[in-house]
């Protein structure tokens, strides 16, 4: 988990960071990634806090998520070339909604197929 943290600290410290040629792919595929990264984060900690029940353990993972995600954009602000947006933490706080949900869902459909 703190190594994929890690690994978003790194994308975010890169400067002008672009991923396509093209204006409107580069966006997709920037916030998508966004949503992909933070959803990944988010299950990493579901995994790290399941030995307490796993609704609580969702819901940290969430808040921890959202959290990391405010302070990844106030550290974006500090490089050349990128932007702090609450648009993004709302962008990453719903891939981390979806990835979780995909869990809770992944999660239900095996406990009842035990």
């Amino acid at each position: 988990m703190a190594v994929w943290a890690g690994v978003i600290f790194a994308l975010s410290a890169t400067p002008h960071l672009r991923v396509a040629g093209a204006a409107d792919l580069d966006f997709i595929l920037r916030k998508s990634g966004h949503m992909v990264a933070c959803g990944i984060l988010a299950v990493l900690l579901w995994r790290a806090l399941t030995l307490s029940a796993i609704r609580r353990a969702m819901v940290w993972s969430l808040v921890l998520t959202v959290a990391y995600a405010a302070t990844d954009e106030f550290h974006q602000s500090f490089t050349a070339g990128r932007n702090a947006s609450p648009v993004d933490v709302c962008i990453d706080s719903a891939g981390a909604l979806i990835a979780l949900l995909a869990l809770a869902a992944w999660l239900h459909m095996r406990a009842r197929r035990a």
